[in-house]
């Protein structure tokens, strides 16, 4: 039996987790780890038997107690949301990176039930360069057995706030295994809730991943319990499907309950995930790319799909005519729609827009539409991802500051500007120079106001400037040592011009300095948007190829920076990155 270290560690909120940390048996073998993430209301010590039984001596291997689960703070079975979890995995393999030493090529993750969907959402939204994902019995569909249960949960959520339920699953619907049956039942640590917002938004991360599954590209297993009784089979076989990973296998275990690796005969699963992750680790990480995606690939069929016109009978064509009307005629009322339809949906006019959040319009009825339109889901996000610039770029000036160096601030594409002087303007200490280029010469003008009425003119420039033209970008002077690059990318679907601009960002940046550069692995409105609002470039649809996190992050490592840390909001949609010039 391998006896754990008991430790903590901080996580992205300042919160102290509980977690366990196994030591390799074999002298010099911590430069690889196996994470292991616990069922639901259960905690990190009931994984004793998986270290033990797995073998694998020569790794390190980690688990840690959910927060309000096991030994780790908060309220049992809840947590400030699913998202919050999701964060938890990306802080702790942050730490274990820094405490220990092991990269996430050199670590293998291991999730079950709760625990597997988020590791498969952490993979998805983060795209971590991780040697290897083992998911067993997958909650991405949790059998509540009640008719319309979802949306009942959801209503009375939203009419009553938070509340818990309580699981009434018996331990023999878990496992056949009448040892961990017993100590299920008297387990003083299991926690027999859950909370309404953690439940309702797991469902929505499942849906979210199975659904874009193409997006993961790590070597997966998967793992599924033949006689499951918590969670449905089919969104599993779904994901499996869809599954973008060039290596991966599935393995149905006939007869097994849900607790996968607990059950009386668990030897098979043991072997088989035994045996793929000292594959995956016999060799150097498989290669993959994802630099033609633009050309071939699931956001490019989805970017084709938008690009055709609907069937002339189909609901949803006349659907998204009548809203098309609607936004023509009263939408004007509204000052966001007024803009939109003026200078792009996309535009640096609509983007600043929608930063200040003020409803306005004309008469009571068009602040009421602007209101409507402000709160969508994708303009929401976008308040988020400008949230995410700040703390980064604070993020990045304060590394900076500690290093000794002055800060000079550059953006190729900064529209207005806005919140890239709300950030300045934050920081302890101002910068030595200033930057703000964009195509538009509207734009550049705004953008320079905004700096005159921010007291920061005696530092700062605006021009014009293409934030595609390599040359022109790498002849830069003073050379910036942060650039930031926020909403641009996203608006491009050929890899070769964003490749372009990062390759003349790389030139023009000091070494040591950092990007901050945006993504949208995800949209949720991708073909509402697509059929009713048009862009900035020549009123035509504003038809977007997602860029997934992982092909945004190859095209910024093969310009010449590092990915040091990420933010992404609730729903996955809008990603910030910080990086470092090689």
């Amino acid at each position: 039996m391998r006896r754990a270290q008991e430790r903590q560690f901080t996580t992205h909120d300042g919160s102290s987790l509980f977690y366990r940390h196994w030591p390799p048996l074999q002298a010099g073998g911590e430069a690889r780890a196996l994470l292991l993430l616990h069922r639901g209301h259960e905690h990190s010590g009931r994984l004793q038997h998986v270290v033990d039984e797995l073998g694998l001596d020569g790794f390190a291997m980690f688990a840690w107690d959910a927060r309000g689960h096991g030994r780790s703070p908060g309220v049992r079975g809840d947590s400030p949301g699913f998202a919050a979890l999701v964060r938890d995995l990306e802080a702790f393999v942050t730490h274990v990176g820094d405490a220990y030493g092991i990269a996430p090529q050199d670590i293998a993750l291991i999730g079950q039930s709760v625990g597997a969907v988020i590791a498969a959402t952490w993979v998805h939204d983060y795209a971590p360069r991780l040697r290897c994902l083992v998911l067993t019995a997958p909650a991405f569909q949790v059998r509540l057995y009640v008719p319309l249960a979802r949306p009942g949960l959801a209503l009375m959520r939203r009419l009553f706030g938070n509340f818990f339920i309580t699981s009434y699953v018996k331990a023999r619907f878990l496992t056949h295994d009448p040892e961990r049956v017993a100590s299920y039942d008297t387990d003083p640590l299991i926690t027999r809730s859950i909370s309404a917002r953690v439940l309702l938004e797991l469902a929505d991360a499942a849906d979210r991943v199975v659904a874009d599954a193409q997006a993961i590209r790590v070597p997966l297993q998967l793992l599924i319990s033949g006689n499951d009784w918590v969670v449905h089979r089919q969104p599993q076989e779904r994901f499996f499907e869809r599954l973008g990973s060039p290596v991966r296998e599935c393995h149905l275990l006939p007869g097994f309950l849900h607790d996968t690796l607990g059950e009386r005969e668990r030897k098979p699963a043991l072997d088989a995930i035994r045996a793929f992750i000292e594959r995956m680790f016999s060799a150097p990480p498989a290669a993959d790319s994802l630099l033609q995606a633009d050309r071939s690939g699931h956001t490019r069929d989805e970017e084709l799909r938008l690009g055709q016109p609907l069937r002339r009978l189909s609901p949803r064509r006349w659907s998204f005519a009548a809203t098309r009307l609607a936004m023509r005629t009263l939408g004007r009322l509204g000052e966001g729609i007024a803009i939109g339809l003026r200078s792009g949906f996309d535009s640096g006019s609509s983007l600043d827009h929608v930063y200040r959040n003020q409803a306005r319009g004309r008469l009571l009825l068009g602040r009421l539409i602007d209101r409507g339109y402000l709160g969508s889901i994708g303009w929401r996000g976008v308040r988020v991802r400008r949230e995410h610039l700040l703390a980064a770029i604070a993020s990045a000036a304060e590394r900076l500051r500690v290093a000794g160096q002055p800060l000079r601030v550059f953006d190729p594409a900064a529209g207005h500007g806005r919140y890239l002087v709300e950030a300045l303007q934050a920081l302890p200490e101002r910068p030595q120079s200033l930057l703000l280029r964009d195509l538009d010469p509207a734009n550049v003008a705004q953008a320079q106001v905004l700096l005159d009425a921010a007291g920061l003119a005696d530092i700062a420039r605006c021009e014009t400037g293409n934030a595609f033209a390599e040359a022109e970008l790498a002849a830069l002077s003073p050379r910036p040592n942060l650039v930031t690059v926020s909403g641009l990318y996203e608006l491009f679907s050929d890899n070769e011009v964003v490749a372009a601009s990062l390759r003349g960002l790389a030139k023009a940046s000091e070494r040591g300095g950092y990007l901050i550069y945006t993504g949208q692995p995800w949209h949720p409105q991708l073909e509402l948007i697509a059929r009713t609002l048009t862009s900035h470039r020549g009123h035509q649809p504003w038809i977007m190829r997602r860029r997934t996190q992982a092909e945004i992050d190859e095209l910024v490592r093969i310009a010449g920076f590092s990915k040091l840390a990420q933010w992404i909001d609730d729903w996955g949609m809008f990603s910030v990155s910080l990086a470092r010039r090689d």
